[in-house]
């Protein structure tokens, strides 16, 4: 071989050996090697990536010995048959090792990826995380089993009104304080988020007609400061029962009746003299203390009497807001607090806990 065909054959070896220089990191890997089975899912794919972009560098179109292959021009014609088996010796050798470690990678991440998704079916199986009501629902369930044993409707509507549903159709004056951006939450475009469910009311009055009897229980907003009494947004549940002839011993019958299935056959009910805009009498109404029957307690702070909620006729502005002649049909309406009652009845000292989430404090309710 003359000092002119010694050149390009020193560039196939020049890249026999740049690739066995990188190769070595890789070599480790052939056959089952503890070097191999040191590695893990994510090292092995790596590895796996590393080694095809050697692949590339020393056997692809711009490698080399691709390059090496184009000098055969430049050899003698008595050495060009030798020359070209070095070169086909050279790049099957490169072959033979690549695929030796891409074959030992390939299988060993097959085989971590089954180990990693397998399923032993002989383990026991783990039992979901059953949920379970909240306890203002608990409470609202029972409130509206009451009154469908009564014969009441349960209904729902939007919780945002216009002024027409939240004030207007209530009876409550223009300059009534509860208009007012520092009580009521409203929107850009002059809606109002709901203060009382008897929004509901009017739409049921509307849509049905006389006669009415349904409660309405749901959310409802009002820019309280949270403390532990208050909250911006709370659950409250008002009934409505219209008819011909309801009158003031109709209401206090069906709110002495759902306070005794509420918390016992001994409770007492007492109506107080009040106001509201939308009823005309209007009446408070407490009942004896569940936890001392009326002896003085914590709970009732001594009176043996809790306050719970408010109620009254329907005011005849308010039935001809709904297209209801007040002279053949009256009517009485009622409303309490959820979160309220439900604080007293698990002796809860912050409402809020009510609205916290904590996991910790509803699994007391399961």
């Amino acid at each position: 071989m003359t000092d002119k065909d010694q050149e390009p054959t020193q560039q196939v070896e020049t890249a026999r050996k740049a690739f066995e220089q990188e190769f070595e990191r890789f070599a480790r890997f052939i056959g089952d090697s503890a070097d191999l089975r040191g590695l893990d899912l994510e090292q092995a794919t790596s590895e796996q990536r590393s080694l095809g972009e050697l692949r590339t560098r020393h056997l692809g179109k711009k490698s080399a010995l691709a390059a090496s292959k184009k000098l055969i021009g430049r050899v003698a014609p008595e050495s060009r048959a030798a020359f070209g088996q070095l070169v086909q010796a050279t790049e099957a050798a490169l072959v033979q090792a690549l695929d030796r470690a891409e074959q030992s990678l390939k299988n060993y991440i097959e085989a971590a990826r089954t180990a990693l998704e397998s399923l032993d079916v002989t383990l026991p199986g783990r039992r979901p995380r059953r949920g379970h009501r909240h306890p203002i629902t608990l409470l609202r369930e029972r409130i509206e089993d009451i009154f469908v044993a009564l014969g009441y409707a349960i209904e729902d509507d939007r919780e945002i009104e216009t002024d027409f549903y939240n004030f207007d159709a209530l009876n409550i004056p223009q300059n009534h304080p509860a208009r007012a951006w520092q009580d009521t939450f409203y929107t850009a475009e002059g809606f109002a988020l709901r203060s009382q469910t008897s929004t509901v009311q009017i739409h049921a009055m509307q849509r049905r007609g006389a006669s009415v009897r349904m409660i309405a229980p749901g959310r409802v907003f009002r820019r309280d400061t949270p403390d532990p009494t208050h909250n911006p947004m709370f659950f409250q549940v008002e009934g409505l029962c219209v008819d011909r002839g309801i009158t003031m011993a109709h209401l206090k019958g069906t709110v002495a009746e759902f306070l005794r299935r509420m918390f016992g056959p001994e409770t007492v009910t007492r109506f107080r003299p009040s106001y509201f805009p939308f009823t005309e009498p209007s009446a408070e109404f407490d009942f004896s203390c569940f936890k001392c029957k009326g002896t003085g307690c914590r709970i009732c702070k001594n009176s043996g009497w809790i306050e719970l909620g408010g109620s009254g006729m329907v005011h005849p502005n308010v039935l001809r807001a709904v297209g209801i002649d007040p002279q053949e049909f009256s009517g009485f309406a009622f409303g309490l607090g959820i979160d309220r009652m439900c604080a007293l009845m698990y002796e809860l000292d912050d409402i809020r806990l009510l609205f916290e989430n904590d996991v910790r404090f509803l699994e007391q309710f399961e």
